[in-house]
């Protein structure tokens, strides 16, 4: 099956925000149905677009999840990739990823962020804002990892 895709924001697309490795090498659907779509909508606009105007490109590593590929990611149930308010946004190195979470905490509508990892070694930015403003948490962990040169 042919997936759609279309500009949510200038420079990002629902491909892009829909897309999983593990959906298509396992041929599960990940279509979002209309308040996800709005969500994912709403992260682009609130996040992911003043992010590109202050910083330029960004890649995404993992934003809307249905639930079973949320649990072919080892998602957490109670994940904001559920209803298409995150976002893993991938950090090329450290020192980016700490620019763009200076960056990001200054934005008024993020609900969540913090850096995450898995076991390899890698590193992204998890940023969750709602499509209700007035559900935000307003909650951010600057728990960065320690390196060593």
């Amino acid at each position: 099956m042919k997936r759609p895709n279309f500009q949510l924001t200038p420079h990002f697309s629902y491909d892009v925000m829909t897309h999983s490795a593990w959906a298509e090498a396992n041929h599960v659907d990940n279509t979002p149905d209309c308040l996800q779509l709005a969500a994912m909508e709403n992260v682009c606009r609130k996040v992911l677009e003043p992010l590109y105007d202050h910083c330029g490109p960004v890649q995404i590593l993992s934003a809307f999840r249905s639930e079973v590929v949320n649990i072919g990611h080892h998602g957490l149930g109670g994940s904001k990739h559920l209803t298409g308010e995150a976002v893993d946004i991938v950090l090329p190195d450290d020192e980016t990823g700490r620019a763009y979470f200076r960056f990001l905490k200054t934005l008024p509508d993020i609900d969540q962020m913090r850096f995450e990892y898995n076991r390899m070694g890698d590193m992204w930015l998890h940023v969750s804002t709602c499509l209700d403003p007035r559900e935000n948490r307003h909650q951010v962990f600057p728990n960065y990892r320690l390196t060593y040169a």
